[in-house]
């Protein structure tokens, strides 16, 4: 995730990073300036036609559909910031419910209980960890810290969150066989751990579930024959301005296009998704503290 300053206007009009939508669509507005030259000079210069033509109307298609058009990116890029804002939501839920739960082992647990400290300051980070490279569909067996001994390595062909979910349920189960939680203590504690579970199931729901194909292709070919019939009218009025306008016109609903693709799963790589591996060492580092 890109880290900024929301108040610097100047570098964000004049900086251009990886993740900007003019360096992926260039080779678009090439494309898109050599057509609308040949389009002007067709119709200014080869065909010669008079401003009274009918192909000047075409402009009038395009003043009724631009509203038509703003509504579907609206939604669409509301659509898209709502996973993302959604996905921020339960990686902000497995912090919270990571700490809550450091704090009641910590509170809870016998004082000379060292060994159980230690399996929970490895594990509940670990399950941070395994959820960000599950989402990623990798697995990175040195981002996590080495298992307790006696537990046997995880099976990365598998649910990797719920094996490390499972084996923190056995080790509070354990515990409470062995008199050093109660019944009430297990409990309590169920509710962080069942957390866990939850949001590692919203956010596979968030990733599995894109916006529906039909809406997608729609938005695409509609930008698509928008922009391509737009210098046929406007030809008369703007001249061979119209091969910057063109361009312009569709960076804009391009780039809400593209930057709706790029969030609507936010647990990726891409620059502007959510920052999962700081996430996952501040989990990693406050639990340290806790426990």
């Amino acid at each position: 995730m890109i880290n900024y300053n929301p108040k610097d206007w100047f570098t964000f009009i004049f900086r251009i990073h990886k993740a900007d939508t003019v360096r992926k669509l260039f080779p678009m507005f090439i494309a898109l300036a050599i057509y609308s030259a040949i389009v002007a000079w067709l119709e200014l210069s080869f065909w010669q036609l008079s401003s009274n033509s009918e192909i000047k109307n075409i402009s009038l298609m395009h003043g009724l559909l631009g509203f038509v058009i703003s509504l579907l990116l609206v939604f669409r890029t509301n659509t898209a910031y709502d996973r993302w804002w959604e996905g921020r939501r339960q990686w902000g839920s497995l912090v919270n419910s990571s700490r809550n739960l450091a704090i009641k082992l910590q509170a809870m647990l016998p004082a000379g209980n060292t060994e159980a400290r230690a399996f929970f300051r490895t594990m509940i980070p670990n399950y941070a960890f395994g959820l960000k490279n599950h989402l990623r569909k990798i697995y990175k067996a040195e981002e996590m810290e080495a298992l307790p001994e006696g537990q046997p390595p995880l099976d990365p062909t598998k649910h990797v969150p719920n094996q490390l979910a499972i084996r923190i349920m056995q080790k509070i189960a354990d515990l409470q066989r062995e008199g050093q939680l109660t019944g009430e203590q297990l409990i309590v504690l169920n509710n962080e751990l069942q957390t866990f579970t939850e949001v590692c199931g919203a956010c596979e729901r968030i990733q599995s579930t894109p916006i529906p194909f039909s809406y997608s292709v729609f938005i695409k070919k509609f930008i698509f024959f928008y922009i391509m019939t737009m210098p046929f009218g406007y030809v008369f009025s703007l001249g061979y301005l119209i091969i910057p306008m063109v361009v312009f016109i569709f960076f804009v609903l391009a780039s809400l296009e593209l930057i709706a693709e790029e969030i609507e799963d936010p647990f990726g790589f891409d620059a502007n998704d959510l920052p999962t591996d700081t996430i996952s060492n501040n989990i990693r580092k406050h639990i340290g503290e806790l426990l």
